[in-house]
C-alpha cells in the first residue's frame, strides 16, 4: 500500500494495525508487527525507567567500594538532569527526522552508559557514566511516549498511553528491590551490565520491526541556538534546585549563579524560538489552549506527586516507626494504583468516548483527597489506615496520565506531535523537581516552629541547647537507630527524670515532624486546586478516528 494511502470509507484497521506518515494520515500494518513494536516500546521505556531507581538500594554498597559519601546524590540526579533535558530536544528533532533512528541511538547511548556506569572506578566516573546513561533514557522515554502516536490514531491511544503511563509507574516500584536482589547476589555492578543481555534483543526487535514511515521531503534547518539555550536553561535549574538548601544555602552563590544562568537562558531561549525557522519548541504550540492548560496542570500535578515520593517513606518512618527498609516498601502501594489508575483510564478514554476532561477532573479530585487525608495523619495513625491514604493519591494521580497526553496529542497536528508530547514529560519533571525543593522548605521550617512551640518547658530547661538546635536542623533521631541511641545516651546524665525527658522530647519530635509533612501535603493540595480549575477550561474536543485523522482541530475549540 502506497505512504499517502488512507483506507476506504467505513473501512476499520483496528487499533493494532496501522502507522501514521508524514502527514499524519493512518496506513495499515501487519498487527504483529504493531504488537512487536509496543511490546519493545514498552520493554525500552522499562529499562530507562528502571535506572531512575535501581541505584538506591545498591548505593552503601556502592559508597562503600568508591567512596564519594558527598556527592551519592549526583548518581540519582545526573540521570535526571541529563534525561530531561534530552526529552524536549528529542522530541522536536523526532518530529523531523524519524522517530526509528533516535529510538536506537538512544538505547545504544543508555547501554554505552550503562556498561561504563558498571566499570566505574571512582565516585566521579560513576557520575559521568550516569550523566550518559541519563542522555540515552531520556531520548528513549521520549520516543516510547510518541510512538504511540504514530501507531495509533487519537481514538485508540488511549489504552497504550495508559500502558505505557503503568510501566513508567511499575519500574518505580521494581527499582529498588530488583537493585537490591542483584547487589546481594552479584555485585553492585551488575545492576548497569545487566542492561546489555536485556537491551541488545530490543535493539534487533527494532531493526527488525519498528516502522520508519518515509518522511517528507524537505530539508530541515535544526535550531541549533536553541537546543543550546533550552541546555542552559534546564541543567542549572536542576542542579540550582538540587543543590538548594541540601548541598548550599538557598542565597549561597552556588545555587544563586545557577537559577541566575537558568533565568537568563530562558529569556534568551524565548527570543531564539521567535526567529527560529524551526523551533525546538515552537512557541506556536502555547497558543493552543487545550495545550497550554494540559502542560499548566502536568506542571502542578507534578509538583504535588513528588511529595509522596520523597515524604511518604520519612512519614512512616519518622512518625510511625517503621524501618527505613520497609518505609520504602511503602511507597509500592501508591505506585500500584498509579499503575492500575493509568490502565483504567487509559481503557476508558478508548472505550468511553475519550472524555479527558472529565477523567482529568476525576483523577485530580481523588489524587486530592488523598493528600486530604494525608495531611490529616498523625502519629495515631493505623499503617492501615495511612496505607488507604496513600493508594487513592496514587490512584488519582495514574487517573491524570494518559488524560492530558491524549489532550495535548490530539489538540495538535501530527508535524509537531513529538515535541508537544515530549513537553507534557518534561513540564510534570520540572514541576516535581521544583515541589521537592519548595516543599522540602515548607517541611524544614514548619518542622522548626511546630517544634518551638510544642516542647515542654521542663524539656527545654534540661536539654542543652546545641543539642536542641541540632534536632531542629536535622531530627535524625527518628529515623537513625543510631542515632536514637546517642540521643539517649546523652539524656542518660539527667538522672531519675532522664527516661520521661527523653520520652516527651521523642513524642514532640514525631508530633512536629507529622504536622510538618501535614503541611508539605497541603501545600501541594493547593496545586491540586489550581490544576482542578485550569482543568475545568481545558475544551474537550472529540478524538479523532483513523479516517478523519488528517483533519484539522477546530481554531475555536483549540486557540485561547
Amino acid at each position: 500500500m502506497p505512504d499517502d494511502t488512507r483506507p476506504p470509507e467505513g473501512a476499520s484497521l483496528g487499533p493494532s494495525a496501522s502507522v501514521a506518515d508524514p502527514a499524519g494520515r493512518f496506513r495499515s500494518l501487519p498487527r504483529r508487527q504493531v504488537q512487536l513494536t509496543m511490546a519493545g516500546v514498552m520493554a525500552a521505556l522499562f529499562l530507562s525507567a528502571l535506572d531512575q531507581t535501581v541505584v538506591s538500594t545498591a548505593m552503601p554498597r556502592i559508597i562503600t567500594d568508591l567512596g564519594g559519601l558527598d556527592r551519592f546524590t549526583w548518581v540519582v540526579t545526573a540521570y535526571l538532569v541529563a534525561s530531561t533535558t534530552a526529552v524536549p530536544i528529542v522530541g522536536k528533532l523526532s518530529d523531523m527526522y524519524g522517530r526509528k533512528s533516535f529510538l536506537i541511538g538512544g538505547i545504544v547511548i543508555f547501554l554505552v552508559g550503562s556498561a561504563l556506569a558498571g566499570l566505574s572506578q571512582t565516585m566521579n566516573q560513576l557520575i559521568v557514566f550516569r550523566a550518559v546513561q541519563g542522555l540515552g533514557g531520556g531520548v528513549m522515554m521520549a520516543i516510547a511516549f510518541v510512538s504511540v502516536a504514530d501507531l495509533f490514531p487519537p481514538a485508540d491511544r488511549g489504552k497504550y498511553q495508559g500502558f505505557i503511563a503503568a510501566v513508567f509507574g511499575l519500574s518505580s516500584v521494581v527499582g529498588p528491590v530488583f537493585g537490591g536482589l542483584i547487589t546481594d547476589t552479584l555485585s553492585w555492578h551488575w545492576i548497569f551490565y545487566i542492561n546489555i543481555p536485556l537491551g541488545i534483543p530490543i535493539i534487533a526487535l527494532f531493526v527488525r520491526y519498528f516502522p520508519n514511515p518515509p518522511r517528507a521531503q524537505v530539508r530541515h534547518r535544526p535550531d541549533y541556538p536553541g537546543i543550546v539555550l533550552l541546555m542552559l536553561a534546564v541543567v542549572p535549574l536542576l542542579i540550582g534546585l538540587s543543590w538548594g538548601g541540601v548541598q548550599y544555602a538557598w542565597g549561597s552563590a552556588q545555587v544563586v549563579t545557577a537559577l541566575a544562568v537558568s533565568l537568563a537562558a530562558v529569556i534568551l531561549f524565548v527570543v531564539a524560538e521567535t526567529r527560529a525557522s524551526e523551533p525546538v519548541m515552537p512557541l506556536s504550540i502555547y497558543r493552543n489552549r487545550v495545550v497550554t492548560i494540559s502542560l499548566t496542570v502536568s506542571f502542578l500535578t507534578g509538583f504535588a506527586m513528588f511529595s509522596g515520593f520523597l515524604f511518604i517513606p520519612l512519614f512512616f518512618q519518622g512518625v510511625l516507626g517503621a524501618s527505613a527498609t520497609s518505609s520504602g516498601s511503602f511507597l509500592t502501594p501508591m505506585m500500584l494504583g498509579i499503575v492500575f489508575g493509568a490502565i483504567l483510564s487509559g481503557q476508558s478514554l478508548s472505550r468511553l468516548g475519550g472524555h479527558y476532561r472529565s477523567q482529568g477532573l476525576l483523577g485530580i479530585a481523588v489524587m486530592g483527597v488523598g493528600m486530604f487525608l494525608i495531611s490529616r495523619m498523625s502519629a495515631d495513625t493505623s499503617f492501615a489506615g495511612a496505607l488507604v491514604n496513600i493508594v487513592l493519591m496514587g490512584f488519582g494521580l495514574g487517573i491524570t496520565f494518559p488524560a492530558f497526553t491524549i489532550a495535548v496529542q490530539n489538540a495538535v497536528p501530527h508535524s509537531v506531535v513529538g515535541v508537544a508530547t515530549s513537553a507534557t514529560q518534561f513540564y510534570r519533571t520540572i514541576g516535581g523537581t521544583m515541589g521537592l525543593a519548595a516543599l522540602g522548605a515548607v517541611m524544614a521550617s514548619g518542622f522548626a516552629s511546630r517544634l518551638a512551640r510544642s516542647l515542654p518547658d521542663s524539656v527545654v530547661d534540661a536539654v542543652p541547647p546545641d543539642l536542641l538546635a541540632e534536632l531542629t536542623d536535622n531530627p535524625q533521631a527518628l529515623v537513625n537507630p543510631d542515632a536514637m541511641t546517642v540521643l539517649r545516651d546523652s539524656l542518660s546524665g539527667l538522672g531519675p527524670e532522664s527516661a520521661e525527658v527523653t520520652r516527651q522530647l521523642v513524642d514532640t519530635l514525631r508530633e512536629s515532624l507529622a504536622s510538618a509533612i501535614g503541611e508539605v501535603f497541603l501545600v501541594g493540595l493547593v496545586a491540586l486546586g489550581v490544576a482542578f480549575l485550569a482543568t475545568l477550561l481545558l475544551t474537550e474536543i472529540p478524538l479523532r478516528r483513523a479516517e478523519d485523522a488528517t483533519e484539522p482541530v477546530p481554531a475555536s475549540a483549540a486557540e485561547g
